[in-house]
């Protein structure tokens, strides 16, 4: 019998918002988080959007020389696993530590710390290059400095797993805490990859917006979407073991029930264009579950706004639901706060548990021209609807799917 895994504690950096309750609030005013790049000049680029991070200080989430340890992406997942274990009421003096582990992913690293010190290997030579580069630059050091902030001695690892990099840390957390291998999980990903490599290699590849308008930037499901927008940021959970979480009076968000990961074994950046791969990962999510097909009502979609992603998640979506696929409720949180790579998977998963707490689905925030072979119902306006389930997909480059299965806690 495997053991039962609860949510009990959640915490957010992003573009819309430095905390859950900021976010899921601007979640509701469809506030968007795109704007003109202001971390480099982007004169030379195609693309001139992104979803940054604004507001944020490390020094208000950790103390000064921590903070001065670590690149942008590590604060980005202190700051978040901070508001995650203060909102789980997790105290580690009173928990076994070699019990409590952490899963959290970086779909990158830091590439500030990359074109930082190559700059100055370039002009000044190797002698001069930083000697914490590498333990700076490294994306598992987000999972490291979480460990080490806070004291946690279980399990730690790092799925990299590009787009669907957040969606299998949660899922690995998941299995580990059923598995018995732990007792609770700090679990998500991180991601601060709006850098001059980051968004010339996106672009040549052709993957983001050219779009200048942040209104029709970032457009999922659209005919005229052209493109995903970078963003940046970190979600991270607390996943507990039921019993344990029940023991010492934790509240309980909403429960885990299932996993499911494929391989589409296809292209580099593509996914199967028939969906067949992404189908049949959110098919073993929800056997996994031990639910039936029809029990499903709603997904957070991976919805990147390219034209390959949403038109072949879409298949996917109509190959595994058959007839049920048009009785479904779609959106993609990416219509708002862009894509937030290895934190994207994260940050849709607490957006389904609030999703499912509030039984509010948010509306895919700018979609106006409807594509005729995108042909079902991506919420163009918000649902007020009791949902039982969250299905959240995440596909990566490499042909990574990954789907989440999130339920409504019933005691």
């Amino acid at each position: 019998m495997s053991r039962r895994v609860v949510v009990t504690g959640m915490g957010a950096i992003t573009p819309i918002g430095l905390s859950v309750d900021e976010f899921w609030n601007s979640v509701k005013e469809q506030k968007i988080g795109f704007g003109e790049i202001t971390k480099f000049d982007t004169t030379d680029y195609k693309c001139k959007l992104a979803a940054e991070v604004k507001g944020f200080d490390a020094k208000q989430f950790m103390d000064f020389k921590s903070a001065k340890r670590m690149e942008t992406f590590c604060q980005f997942a202190v700051a978040a696993a901070k508001e995650a274990i203060e909102d789980a009421g997790l105290d580690m003096e009173q928990e076994d530590a070699f019990k409590v582990g952490v899963s959290v992913g970086s779909g990158i690293g830091s590439l500030q710390a990359m074109e930082r010190e190559h700059k100055k290997l370039l002009e000044k030579g190797p002698g001069r290059v930083n000697p914490l580069l590498v333990p700076m630059m490294i994306c598992n050091m987000a999972a490291g400095n979480v460990s080490i902030y806070f004291g946690l001695k279980g399990k730690s690892i790092n799925v990299v797993t590009a787009c669907a990099t957040g969606t299998n840390s949660i899922g690995e957390a998941f299995r580990s805490i059923q598995y018995g291998e732990t007792d609770v999980m700090v679990a998500g990903g991180t991601e601060s990859s709006i850098t001059p490599i980051g968004v010339a290699g996106f672009s040549a590849l052709t993957a983001l917006s050219s779009s200048t308008d942040p209104a029709r930037c970032s457009i999922p499901f659209d005919k005229e979407r052209s493109g995903f927008v970078m963003g940046e940021g970190s979600a991270i959970v607390v996943l507990e073991e039921l019993e344990h979480a029940k023991a010492r009076g934790a509240k309980i968000y909403a429960e885990v029930v299932g996993y499911g990961c494929t391989s589409d074994a296809y292209h580099i950046t593509s996914p199967v264009e028939d969906g067949s791969g992404a189908a049949k990962a959110m098919e073993y999510a929800i056997e996994d579950a031990g639910i039936a097909k029809e029990d499903v009502t709603y997904i957070n979609a991976h919805g990147t706004s390219t034209h390959h992603n949403d038109l072949f998640e879409t298949r996917a979506i109509k190959l595994l639901f058959g007839d049920h696929a048009k009785e479904l409720k779609i959106n993609s949180t990416k219509s708002m706060i862009g894509h937030l790579l290895g934190a994207a998977g994260a940050i849709e998963f607490i957006t389904c548990v609030k999703e499912l707490q509030e039984g509010y689905l948010h509306a895919t925030v700018g979609y106006q021209v409807p594509d005729e072979e995108c042909d079902l119902d991506y919420c163009k306006e918000p649902v007020q609807e009791d949902v039982k389930y969250a299905l959240s997909n995440s596909l990566g480059f490499g042909g990574h799917n990954a789907s989440i299965l999130v339920k409504k806690y019933e005691a």
